[in-house]
């Protein structure tokens, strides 16, 4: 009923490359970026700081992510030395009175730069080899970071952000915070949104498909295999800026470890490998679940007035959350975005049977 194809009869090229041709995902992406505008007026600080801000900066980060392994379909299991690498870079760089906007974008780039040469045994390998090397990069970047007292000034030091400025706005209060993670996450979901409309995108899905066969197709894998490297890195580098200068306010080389990689290999692929979408549904699970079911077990133990150990209480959340992860997996492997876009056909033809599948 809502997502009615009746009516429409596209006579330009341009109508029918639209990014929403359906007049409801128009209205539904527009409701809920006012509400994501809005936010700063709705709700109280500890949502917009606690919940939304986080949700918006590592969306960007698995938006990143999800281009070179839903995309270009290239193992990569150290995306978290990947933002280490923007986020000490930039942070140093606005600590020497840089702008902002300049510190992120040479934050990107040597997180692209690094990431690129990391990236370049794609060229030889693929599957669990590539994710070894990607591996690898992690641990690397982690011991050089962690020794090499000229960037992070020790294994225990802590480096502050000093005050900046974003187009001219002072990253002080709240709002202000806010709305800079979300220009940011606007920004590259919109080139996300429309790189699979391009020459570059094709090229990225004939690799992830089958890599031999798209060369064999003029499709130059070492331009595109880097390329993806590159790009996907620079992504994760502004990120890492963003994250800490909007979120951490501080980095320390603990912040980016293994975890972090796995923790945003996890929201792609519960989100989705290759949907804009999934990423956004994936960090929502993945932040946002734990809370959830230790809330959900709090207020059942006071229900019933079980006297549940405290570590108990600290890692059933922790099972459950496993738990529903892996079924997910089992269940819908394509991750939250194919549920979603399931329900979107069958809505399509609703109130008759024959959807698409």
């Amino acid at each position: 009923m809502f997502y009615r194809r009746a009516g429409l009869r596209h006579t330009r090229y341009q109508d029918e490359r639209q990014l929403f041709p359906l007049a409801f995902d128009r209205g539904l992406v527009l409701t809920v970026l006012a509400f994501l505008i809005a936010a700063p007026l709705l709700l109280d600080r500890l949502w917009l700081t606690g919940y939304l801000l986080p949700w918006l900066i590592w969306t960007s980060a698995a938006l990143g992510l999800n281009l070179l392994m839903g995309w270009a379909g290239q193992i990569h299991l150290g995306y978290g030395a990947v933002m280490g690498i923007g986020a000490y870079a930039g942070v140093h760089l606005v600590r020497f009175g840089v702008p902002l906007e300049i510190a992120m974008i040479a934050g990107g780039i040597m997180s692209a730069g690094i990431g690129t040469v990391f990236g370049a045994a794609a060229l030889r390998m693929k599957g669990i080899y590539l994710a070894m090397a990607t591996l690898a990069m992690q641990f690397i970047v982690d011991f050089v970071i962690s020794h090499n007292a000229a960037i992070s000034g020790g294994t225990l030091a802590t480096l502050q952000v000093p005050a900046v400025r974003f187009l001219g706005v002072p990253l002080t209060s709240d709002w202000a915070t806010y709305y800079f993670a979300l220009f940011v996450c606007f920004v590259i979901t919109l080139f996300m949104l429309n790189v699979k409309r391009t020459s570059f995108g094709r090229a990225l899905a004939a690799l992830r498909e089958k890599d031999y066969a798209a060369q064999i197709l003029g499709v130059s894998t070492f331009r595109y295999k880097l390329m993806a490297f590159w790009v996907s890195s620079f992504i994760g580098g502004v990120v890492g800026t963003v994250l800490a200068v909007a979120y951490l306010r501080a980095v320390s080389p603990d912040q980016f470890h293994l975890e972090l990689s796995i923790q945003i290999l996890a929201m792609i692929i519960v989100g989705g490998l290759g949907s804009v979408l999934g990423p956004f549904f994936g960090t929502a699970l993945i932040l946002f679940a734990p809370i959830v079911l230790n809330n959900l077990l709090g207020s059942v133990a006071a229900t019933f007035g079980l006297d549940l150990p405290i570590d108990m209480r600290a890692h059933l959340p922790l099972l459950a959350y496993g738990l529903l992860v892996i079924g997910f997996l089992l269940y819908e492997p394509l991750g939250l975005a194919k549920l979603y876009a399931n329900f979107r056909n069958y809505m399509l033809v609703w109130p008759f049977r024959h959807a698409q599948r």
